[in-house]
């Protein structure tokens, strides 16, 4: 890989978290994971905010690759795009193995510390 490849990654991975670092757009991919597909205006009916703010989340969304827009009409729908999300799983994976291996030290020294049963 190129130094040119590697820095187009990390700036990819860096929309894609700053992206979900806020919670009006993870609330909008969840809308969209559940309800499949949706214009904007039933998007915008969730929020009380108005619709330029939420088209504005949209569009970091969409340049994050979390979502794509279609348009049928007037009407814009935006679809979930799931695939930056495997990438963000596979990058939390270690620290998730790390976790575990931390909690099950903890559950393996609670495991060998007497029961205290005194009142």
């Amino acid at each position: 890989m190129t130094t040119t490849e590697s820095g187009a990654e990390t700036a990819a991975e860096d929309r894609v978290f700053a992206a979900l670092a806020n919670a009006t757009r993870r609330e909008v991919l969840r809308l969209l994971r559940e309800r499949g597909p949706q214009p904007v205006q039933a998007l915008a009916d969730h929020f009380d905010m108005r619709r330029p703010s939420l088209s504005e989340h949209l569009r970091v969304l969409r340049e994050a690759g979390l979502v794509a827009e279609q348009r049928s009409g007037r009407q814009r729908i935006y679809r979930l795009e799931a695939g930056p999300l495997a990438e963000v799983q596979d990058w939390l994976h270690p620290y998730e193995r790390f976790w575990r291996e931390q909690l099950k030290g903890l559950g393996e020294l609670l495991d060998r510390m007497p029961d205290d049963d005194r009142p």
